[in-house]
């Protein structure tokens, strides 16, 4: 399990991405997202290990996950969605993964051909302004928090109209 401190696009701080006994795993810098649009993940020696970055020339929100400097994913928003946000992550091959849940309260779960294989979640957290991202053996975490981090950033967006 991971944890995740919530809103804090809105500050544009670096933050650290925890563990369940809140030792640091990875440093998320926030400022080089507003600066040039990248988000960078490094690992606790400081060495970058994957990046987001919103990709300008889609019609709707996409986000590029980059691991190892390799692209692992891309995070779009769904057209044609009522009544709830929905986002694919667009991985090489024909298994997708989808968002599903309450996406904007960081009540969801990842799924990947129906199974699920990582759940975001503040329900059961002593911890203000944070969030858990449970990810399944075997799938790698730096895909699922660079997809969660995306989709905060997109929804972030859509939170300020007038921003693009």
């Amino acid at each position: 399990m991971y944890l995740i401190r919530e809103r804090f696009f809105s500050l544009g701080d670096d933050f650290d991405v925890l563990d369940e006994n809140g030792n640091k795993v990875f440093r998320v810098d926030g400022k080089v997202f507003s600066i040039r649009g990248r988000l960078v993940i490094e690992d606790a020696n400081g060495d970058e290990v994957a990046s987001v970055h919103r990709q300008l020339i889609a019609l709707r929100a996409t986000y590029e996950i980059r691991i190892g400097g390799e692209k692992a994913a891309e995070v779009r928003k769904k057209l044609f969605t009522p009544f709830r946000d929905k986002f694919t992550i667009d991985v090489p091959g024909p298994d997708d993964l989808e968002m599903r849940g309450d996406l904007l309260d960081h009540e969801y779960v990842i799924e990947q051909g129906g199974v699920e294989i990582a759940a975001v979640s503040k329900r059961w957290l002593t911890v203000r302004d944070t969030y858990a991202v449970q990810v399944a053996p075997g799938v790698d975490p730096l895909l699922i928090i660079g997809s969660v981090l995306a989709v905060d950033l997109a929804l972030d967006r859509d939170l300020k109209p007038g921003d693009d």
